[in-house]
């Protein structure tokens, strides 16, 4: 049985009135995304905000060595691009595709038109932001704060919550690479969990087998962005059934 795609299997997207929706919908393009594809650079201007339903995207901040740093990541719960509606000065980060899927892109021009009309995808859009601002700082305190462990724990069920299944495909230097730690601390710290039967891990094949073992191996800070994503759906879920 084929694949069903919607628009709305998107939280933003779903939680506008049908009569909004339907002044961007005809403007709403279904696009494919691979793994690796760069959606935008960082202070870039952007062409597109990416409405992601099965696809998953990191952030990232990039250094003048060449070395990259996770600082979000973002699914079906958010948008790709918020600077289009937040300022004219380009990406505030780069954007690649972590997890192969599918997104509806929307021209900037008409996201940012459709932001400007104050209807109800400002509001969301605004909601969102302050979400994904959190999640951001909490990775950035988290990443000099913790352990590789404690960050390793957060990055897996950060990435398993966005994602239809238990199971990720990885590479420890991928995932050094995200956490902006050396590969060697990530084979330390993913082995130790592993002995600890949270996880299963063998040549890039990542499956958690004890996920409230690891959410408490956590640090505090999977539980402070989960608890604002949370509320976020729960807005939007209410705001989609009104």
């Amino acid at each position: 049985m084929p694949e069903t795609h919607d628009a709305k299997q998107n939280y933003l997207l779903a939680a506008m009135p049908d009569q909004e929706f339907a002044r961007i919908a005809p403007q709403l393009e279904r696009v494919s995304l691979t793994r690796g594809d760069v959606l935008y650079e960082f202070e870039t201007d952007l062409k597109y905000g990416y409405f992601t339903t099965t696809a998953l995207a990191v952030l990232l901040c990039n250094m003048e060595d060449g070395t990259s740093t996770e600082v979000a990541v973002v699914g079906n719960e958010g948008v790709l691009g918020v600077s289009i509606f937040l300022s004219d000065q380009g990406a505030l980060t780069q954007a690649v595709v972590q997890h192969s899927g599918e997104a509806y892109r929307l021209k900037a021009t008409h996201l940012k038109a459709e932001f400007d009309h104050c209807g109800h995808l400002q509001h969301v859009l605004l909601r969102y932001t302050q979400t994904l601002l959190t999640q951001m700082a909490q990775t950035t305190g988290c990443n000099r704060a913790h352990s590789v462990e404690q960050q390793l724990c957060r990055w897996l069920l950060q990435n398993m919550d966005r994602l239809p299944t238990d199971e990720l495909r990885m590479t420890q230097e991928f995932i050094a690479s995200m956490l902006g730690v050396r590969r060697e601390s990530v084979t330390e710290a993913a082995g130790k969990l592993q002995e600890a039967g949270m996880i299963s891990y063998c040549r890039g094949h990542i499956e958690i087998l004890n996920r409230p073992k690891l959410e408490a191996q956590a640090c505090e800070c999977y539980d402070i962005v989960k608890k604002q994503y949370d509320h976020l759906l729960l807005d939007l879920t209410e705001k989609a059934a009104g």
